[in-house]
């Protein structure tokens, strides 16, 4: 009698890829630490408000920025208003 031959996937196969967990610790509001930054928040700095936005246009959520949820309501309206003054685009360019 012939022996069966059992089919293993080849994705039984493959070695599990195992995440690193790059933890990097709790991040913490740059605005609620640093009190001259928080003056700072206004719809002119245009380059501290480019600094919370995605090379998309977004605005980066408080989990990655890091924000408290204070500062990232103040810090979305002062996005707003410069794109509404046209001193920020609404969405980049398309290529």
């Amino acid at each position: 009698m012939s022996k069966l031959k059992l089919k293993v996937s080849s994705r039984l196969l493959r070695k599990r890829k195992v995440r690193k967990k790059a933890f990097a610790g709790p991040k913490t509001c740059r605005f609620c630490a640093n009190r001259e930054q928080e003056r700072s928040l206004d719809y002119k700095n245009i380059n501290l408000l480019r600094s919370f936005i995605t090379e998309r246009g977004k605005i980066l959520p408080s989990r990655v920025s890091g924000n408290c949820s204070f500062h990232q309501r103040e810090l979305s309206a002062e996005i707003k208003v410069a794109r509404a003054m046209a001193l920020l685009p609404f969405c980049q360019l398309h290529r």
